[in-house]
């Protein structure tokens, strides 16, 4: 499984959310209809640092193998993050069908299948290899 694609891609998608929310807060919390000034401020541009920091850490992850037993960690973490906001969303669209809302919702759902398959199965049986699957 191509794994650097996977990662390269959430990066950018992580990247651009944390982006959009260190340095448009306030208009992401008018969109929502909510405050732009106080706690919930503080709490989006918390949240954009975090998206930035996860961004960086697949961008910088994307040569490596993972699946199975490797960098189990680095794939758990995604697999809940991306896992947990898509039923996060999915119970929020249930009330709402949002554009924003239904395009993110499907992108966390792709990324979490996808994340998924990485963690639960053995990276070196999708590899171009020998018969044995063992790679170059």
């Amino acid at each position: 499984m191509h794994t650097r694609i996977l990662m390269s891609a959430s990066a950018a998608f992580l990247a651009m959310l944390g982006l959009a929310a260190l340095f448009l807060p306030q208009e992401l919390l008018i969109y929502a209809g909510s405050s732009p000034a106080g706690f919930p401020l503080l709490v989006i541009q918390v949240s954009g640092a975090l998206y930035l920091g996860f961004a960086n850490l697949n961008w910088m992850a994307r040569g490596v193998l993972i699946g199975g037993i490797y960098s189990r960690p680095l794939a758990m973490g995604n697999f809940l993050h991306f896992s947990i906001v898509t039923i996060v969303l999915a119970k929020t669209l249930s009330a709402t069908t949002l554009f924003p809302l239904v395009a993110c919702g499907i992108a966390y759902a792709i990324f979490a299948v996808w994340f998924g398959l990485v963690m639960f199965t053995h990276p070196l049986a999708y590899t171009s290899g020998d018969a044995k699957g063992l790679g170059k």
